[in-house]
């Protein structure tokens, strides 16, 4: 079948980009035609035959004027909408596949879309149907929000949820009202839920239940044969975003006062000096591939202390996948990918004393620890394979009902 991946970037910009660019790839061994459409910039690193794409709009480096321009334009993108619809008639897909698309590209292109009666599936990468910011979280008070779960999306303009700014909130606020009082998502045929957390939030959101798929994300990660290498000195690990909602700041105070303890922080954020000139925090930077799948595999746990309503963190699945046991906070999807007292530890998202009572106990109880890292490879997580031959599932069942 011939299949149409949209997101706004389509270079390595985060997960979703991951994850779309990754399963493209997938489907093409097995024998779909794969074309992608979103906005064009240096680092693309895919794209459609018809070599059609939206202008790059990149709001952190725009000038006052663009700046507005591009306000107006995450609302409502008649470019977007005009270049898609030319793809889609060049390609002539049998289906689309929706990821991120708010803002850069705006859910205009859904129009073009059903208006040449294909149908379209998203996956939902983050709560943007449920609110304006796409976090469930203000970043400049440090704190979750869902207030605008109800609907009342005046609640982003309130408290200047989108950067701490009324210029930048209320074009999302419109955005969310617009979209939703038109009934533009409930013309999508099929959301792919990587948590049920999501699908539950989706169903507050309006989405028909009978249009969520539970479907977590894939992991390519597989631990070795061997047992875990044994290191001179034991350690907790943290990987990802070194950020406020992230919980860095209260993972770093936990660490500070367990000086016995060797913690291993890798990734890159806006709190990296947070976790440097710290004795017992070793800040070994940014890490992937060969050598972020060692750093977890040889600890003796890993950490997601999100603060936060994670989705379906890909730092958990791996950690699992690889043998590891997490120790991960109770907000979001996180605790469907951790059985608590067997592959992992779950504990009250933001209490340091919780934190570092479930870390003093994995890391004092090596037979506890083992036990639990035994668990964890007896874990099945969807491989890349399975996932494709399910997605492929949902895409000829739509395919077939709408012939």
């Amino acid at each position: 079948m011939k299949i149409l991946m949209v997101n706004k970037f389509l270079g390595p910009v985060g997960g979703a980009e991951t994850y779309m660019i990754t399963l493209g790839k997938a489907l093409e061994k097995r024998g779909h035609e794969v074309q992608f459409f979103g906005m064009d910039s240096a680092d693309r690193q895919v794209g459609n035959k018809a070599g059609i794409y939206t202008d790059n709009i990149d709001f952190r480096n725009a000038s006052a004027l663009k700046k507005i321009e591009y306000s107006l334009k995450s609302i409502y993108s008649k470019e977007a909408r005009r270049k898609i619809g030319a793809v889609l008639d060049d390609f002539k897909p049998d289906i689309v596949h929706l990821n991120n698309i708010n803002f850069q590209l705006t859910p205009a292109i859904i129009y073009e879309i059903k208006k040449r009666g294909i149908p379209a599936v998203q996956t939902l990468h983050d709560v943007q149907l449920a609110c304006p910011c796409h976090r469930f979280y203000i970043e400049h008070e440090k704190k979750i929000c869902m207030l605008c779960q109800s609907g009342n999306y005046l609640n982003c303009i309130k408290h200047k949820c989108v950067h701490n700014s009324f210029a930048k909130s209320i074009p999302a606020a419109i955005e969310s009202y617009y979209y939703h009082s038109r009934g533009t998502y409930s013309l999508i045929d099929k959301f792919i839920c990587p948590s049920r957390f999501m699908a539950n939030t989706a169903h507050k959101a309006g989405i028909d239940e009978n249009k969520t798929i539970v479907l977590h994300n894939f992991s390519d990660k597989k631990a070795s044969a061997s047992k875990r290498s044994s290191t001179s000195e034991p350690y907790a690990l943290y990987f990802g975003r070194l950020s406020v909602e992230k919980g860095i700041g209260t993972l770093v105070q936990a660490a500070k006062e367990l000086p016995g303890i060797k913690f291993v922080f890798a990734g890159t954020g806006p709190l990296e000096d947070l976790c440097k000139n710290i004795p017992n925090i070793e800040y070994a930077g940014f890490k992937s591939g060969k050598e972020l799948s060692d750093l977890i595999e040889n600890a003796e746990f890993s950490i997601c202390p999100s603060e936060c309503h994670e989705n379906c963190p890909m730092t958990v699945a791996e950690s699992v996948s690889l043998g590891t046991p997490v120790i991960g906070s109770d907000l979001g999807g996180i605790p469907e990918l951790i059985k608590s007292g067997k592959t992992g530890i779950v504990f009250e998202a933001g209490n340091k004393e919780a934190l570092k009572a479930a870390i003093q106990k994995l890391y004092s109880d090596k037979e506890l620890s083992s036990e639990m890292a035994q668990n964890c490879r007896g874990e099945s997580f969807n491989d890349i394979e399975k996932y494709t031959e399910r997605l492929s599932e949902i895409y000829s069942d739509l395919i077939s009902k709408n012939d």
